[in-house]
């Protein structure tokens, strides 16, 4: 039976016979898996109808893709850079997930700007947003790695399954058998939709590479002022070193019942590369080959090219 988790994910407010098994069951809804526990197919369905302002933001990635990153980024350029305007509270808080149990209430109520994360596939997300209301900041990574880190977050995260091995994984990855499903249907899902809304597309690589002109172009799509010291304090305090050391960014709050806390972090690496680690030579033309099929009728010009996935 599903188990009822309060959106804020607050120790406190946690029922206490909640518990999660590493062999919770994914739940179905119109071939997307939610999570037992924290989703439910109901609540996901009543997305569409949420009434959107042009103010809204949502921020959309597949799981491990720099969620985290953005919730601190996107806190940050709304106090124009001052970390200790956070401090009162969980950037979990400040940018929520939408689909999450009681979602529409905390959705409704909240105060403009409405700005809130979501791993679902455009299938599910509020009509509004074809009609060109709020803004959408899809941010995608390398699948490759995105694989690893889901990988090492499935071994600690108490709501998931813990993976027998890395190959067995490797496989449950490219079948789609997770939450967030198949990685290259969910960002065609979005990209291809892209010129009906208000959509910036960018790219965790990006962020490694120059976080500085990222936050810019953030800031600019939100049309938010910043002087160049504010640019430099939100990208001061979204280092990957600072986010792991706050408090308010790094998940470390999040209760033990949904993350074990002893078996991994949140905030891992934050690299670019990691699965060259991982990946057998076998497993990288496999993924490689799956890519370039599953990847063949998209043309947008801001999905990687092979050669940025295929190792030197």
């Amino acid at each position: 039976m599903p188990i009822t988790v309060r959106t804020d994910l607050k120790a406190s407010a946690l029922p206490a016979n909640a518990i999660f098994s590493h062999h919770s069951p994914l739940v179905p809804l119109r071939g997307f898996k939610l999570i037992s526990g924290i989703h439910s197919p109901e609540v996901v369905d009543q997305i569409q109808n949420f009434e959107i302002q042009d103010s809204d933001v949502f921020v959309i990635t597949y799981p491990k893709s720099g969620t985290i990153w953005l919730q601190q980024i996107l806190s940050l350029i709304e106090v124009k850079g001052d970390v200790t305007a956070s401090n009162e509270q969980l950037n979990s808080e400040r940018v929520p997930w939408i689909e999450l149990l009681d979602s529409r209430k905390q959705f409704v109520s909240a105060p403009s700007p409405r700005i809130c994360v979501s791993h679902l596939p455009y299938k599910f997300m509020p009509l509004g947003l074809k009609q060109k209301k709020g803004k959408v900041i899809y941010v995608a990574r390398n699948p490759k790695d995105v694989l690893v880190s889901y990988f090492h977050f499935h071994k600690y995260a108490n709501m998931l399954e813990t993976p027998k091995d890395f190959d067995t994984f490797f496989e449950k990855f490219l079948e789609g058998n997770v939450f967030g499903n198949c990685w290259f249907e969910h960002v065609k899902s979005w990209c291809s939709h892209k010129d009906e809304m208000n959509f910036l597309y960018i790219t965790y690589e990006e962020m490694i590479k120059d976080l500085r002109s990222v936050v810019e172009k953030i800031t600019s799509f939100l049309a938010r002022n910043l002087t160049s010291q504010q640019l430099n304090d939100v990208v001061e305090h979204s280092t990957f070193k600072n986010m792991k050391n706050n408090p308010q960014a790094n998940y470390q709050q999040i209760p033990v019942i949904l993350l074990n806390h002893q078996l991994g972090s949140f905030l891992r690496k934050g690299t670019v590369g990691d699965w060259k680690n991982y990946f057998t030579v076998a497993q990288n033309e496999r993924f490689d080959k799956v890519y370039q099929q599953k990847m063949k009728d998209v043309s947008l010009s801001f999905i990687w090219d092979m050669n940025d996935l295929i190792s030197p």
